[in-house]
């Protein structure tokens, strides 16, 4: 249903008549009531009853404007929290649990408290191309870093689609980022005329990690500053195809943007992204999480959500529910088969995936 400007206006003069409601009833008590003992000559009566019946109006009056401010207080934050809630459901789609032969799970752990959007972001696609994935990780949190967020996020939507080859869909994401900052700084600084600045936010940076799994398993990758995923199968190791861009924003990407051969990912192994948020937890003495200690107790035998929710519980466990920065994890397991191909007649039977 699309609301209309004339429907939004009754909407939002409807909410404000019930929160004034709640609160002018009790405040016009409060204030007859002491207009009374201020004013009325039956308040200045030595009589006991009557003074007992002053304090009992003032402290219902008290009492009942306390629990007005109360339950408006109550109502703001439930209706604050479900709009978080959406706007993660929009922002952070919750992936599908198998999408072209990959099974998948994901997770994201706040720092703020309360808070269920921040800085993190991944999405995972089917495109012709290959399974396309995103994880990245916005400096900062609040509404700044959602803004960012929802940039990169969009951009990658289409661009992942578009673009045959990885470094393509890179660099929309870093023109997409640069132009999101540029909108930014002349809305935050409208003093510059509206023209674009020199140098707009060049403290901000996202990290991000592109990943591209064709259909034999082969896993491509782009990466601007963000960790490397762990493999899950025999063992748990962290990928390391070469050294990292630098995070987009602060510099410009090179002329050559080759992806990397990262590894083939066979038949029933898995890769886990994460954002250094869970590299860098640290408990009360100081000590680092061992994020390859969890994923090996987690990952017998591999499977993606169970991986997710041991290894967030572990991190909960070694912080004590303290988290410096936001966690997110993305798991995907390679569920693709290895089919025997009939041989045709007079050669020798082969195996496909």
């Amino acid at each position: 249903m699309i609301r209309t400007p004339g429907r939004t206006s009754a909407c939002a003069a409807a909410l404000r008549s019930r929160r004034a409601f709640a609160l002018v009833l009790p405040s016009c008590w409060l204030v007859l009531v002491v207009a009374w003992q201020l004013g009325c000559p039956l308040a200045g009566e030595s009589g006991m009853g009557l003074r007992i019946a002053t304090c009992l109006a003032f402290l219902i009056a008290v009492v009942w404007l306390a629990n007005g401010v109360r339950v408006t207080a109550e109502r703001e934050l439930r209706r604050i929290r479900h709009i978080a809630e959406v706007t993660q459901r929009v922002l952070l789609r919750p992936p599908p649990p198998r999408l072209d032969g990959i099974a998948l799970a994901a997770g994201q752990l706040s720092a703020s408290r309360g808070a269920s959007v921040g800085g993190d972001l991944y999405e995972v696609m089917s495109t012709p191309y290959g399974v396309r994935v995103v994880m990245g990780d916005v400096r900062g949190h609040g509404l700044a870093a959602i803004g960012a967020v929802a940039a990169v996020l969009g951009s990658f939507r289409e661009a992942a689609h578009d673009e045959p080859q990885l470094a393509g869909v890179l660099r929309r994401l870093d023109r997409t980022l640069a132009r999101h900052l540029r909108e930014r700084c002349r809305a935050e600084h409208p003093a510059a005329g509206g023209g674009d600045p020199e140098s707009p936010l060049a403290e901000e940076f996202v990290t991000v990690l592109l990943l591209e799994i064709a259909p034999n398993g082969d896993v491509h990758a782009l990466n601007c500053g963000h960790p490397w995923p762990h493999r899950l199968g025999l063992g748990v190791r962290q990928l390391s195809p070469g050294d990292p861009l630098p995070p987009l924003g602060p510099f410009p990407l090179p002329a050559e943007l080759p992806s990397l051969h990262c590894t083939r990912l066979l038949p029933g192994e898995a890769l886990c992204l994460h954002t250094d948020g869970a590299e860098d937890a640290r408990d009360g003495a100081g000590r680092f999480f061992a994020l390859r200690d969890a994923l090996a107790a987690a990952a017998s035998p591999v499977s993606p959500r169970r991986v997710v929710d041991e290894v967030q519980r572990a991190l909960l466990r070694h912080t004590g529910g303290r988290l410096s920065d936001d966690v997110a994890l993305l798991v995907l397991r390679n569920d693709r088969v290895r089919v025997p191909v009939q041989s045709t007649a007079g050669g020798t039977a082969r195996v496909g995936h």
